[in-house]
């Protein structure tokens, strides 16, 4: 059903990629004595005083909004729980894959540039935050899937 508690894991873990759209990965890098603000939607270089979009990462956000309603398409699979803890694996799966190249993709831009923890943005975290809502999600599952077999045994 809709109102159990991994519906709410699922919405809260989509609701975590989908907001990385508005926080940044990494903020305040000098890159080329310039600084640097790096968004899922690209590159955005400070110019003047003012934040300009220089650099886009148009299959990265694309990925994003996949990765974001991925958790929310679990969701309605909940009339058969087996089906949706394998697409809460293959959604971790992807939500890993996804970290990664959003690594990757910083790493890029960044190159030998110093990072320090003050140089992190949210979205760093919200990936992670994310993936861990999803497992709590998947074990919400299991805990339903086995008090419905114990249901069925005392028939």
């Amino acid at each position: 059903m809709l109102q159990r508690i991994q519906s709410i894991y699922l919405l809260l873990a989509g609701l975590a990629l989908a907001a990385l759209f508005f926080f940044p990965l990494v903020h305040n890098v000098y890159v080329n004595s310039k600084p640097v603000t790096i968004m899922i939607t690209g590159v955005y270089e400070d110019v003047n005083g003012q934040l300009t979009h220089t650099q886009f990462f148009t299959a990265l956000t694309a990925a994003t909004a996949i990765a974001a309603l991925l958790p929310l398409g679990v969701i309605f699979g909940y009339k058969n729980r087996k089906q949706q803890i394998n697409l809460c694996y293959v959604v971790m799966l992807i939500i890993i894959g996804y970290s990664y190249w959003t690594s990757q993709s910083v790493k890029a831009i960044v190159g030998n540039a110093d990072l320090t923890l003050s140089n992190f943005g949210i979205g760093i975290v919200l990936i992670s935050v994310s993936l861990l809502l999803i497992v709590l999600a998947q074990k919400a599952i299991q805990r339903d899937e086995k008090l419905v077999k114990s249901a069925d045994r005392l028939r």
